[in-house]
């Protein structure tokens, strides 16, 4: 089995994550956040504005103090759901276009690995102080964690790393 490390490219992660069963179990409790590349993707394969596609069919969601757009869930004013562009004949709408986060976030067995590869990668902001610590409590609940995704590596300076834990450092 491969390690997946913070420090893990993102082609090693992107052939990790073709190994899905297409089971739609993933996209009936949601979606997966955009990187900054798949916004025109989408926006381009249903031939839409990419402000059009935000007002539409994203949200704007926050986790670890960054905000990010994800489809928005089919149920509205509800946390999870079935992702808007999911269809239980067709599948994934826009499969073409799917998501990265979505690509990665499957039931393989690398799945928890690859979704803290991501949350490190492109939510966890190691300079924020508010993120450092929502990463901390994220933290609390998981018995274990990739390497490179340890608060220590995070933040090395062990005094300003128990300032920020103590609220000592706010920004």
């Amino acid at each position: 089995m491969t390690k997946i490390t913070k420090g893990t490219s993102v082609r090693e992660i992107r052939e990790l994550g073709k190994k899905c069963s297409k089971c739609g179990n993933c996209c009936t409790y949601g979606a997966g956040f955009l990187i900054d590349e798949d916004i025109p993707k989408i926006a381009k394969l249903l031939q839409i504005s990419e402000k059009e596609l935000k007002e539409r069919y994203l949200e704007e969601n926050e986790m670890f103090n960054t905000k990010a757009w994800k489809p928005k869930a089919v149920k509205p004013g509800k946390p999870f759901g079935p992702c808007i562009f999911y269809d239980k004949k067709e599948g994934c709408k826009i499969h073409i276009a799917k998501p990265f986060q979505c690509r990665i976030m499957n039931c393989n067995p690398y799945a928890e690995q690859m979704i803290q590869w991501f949350y490190l990668n492109y939510l966890v902001n190691p300079d924020d102080p508010e993120s450092v610590r929502q990463w901390a409590s994220y933290l609390n609940h998981k018995k274990w964690v990739i390497e490179g995704g340890n608060l220590s590596d995070l933040v090395p300076d062990k005094k300003r790393l128990k300032k920020i834990l103590d609220y000592g450092v706010l920004k």
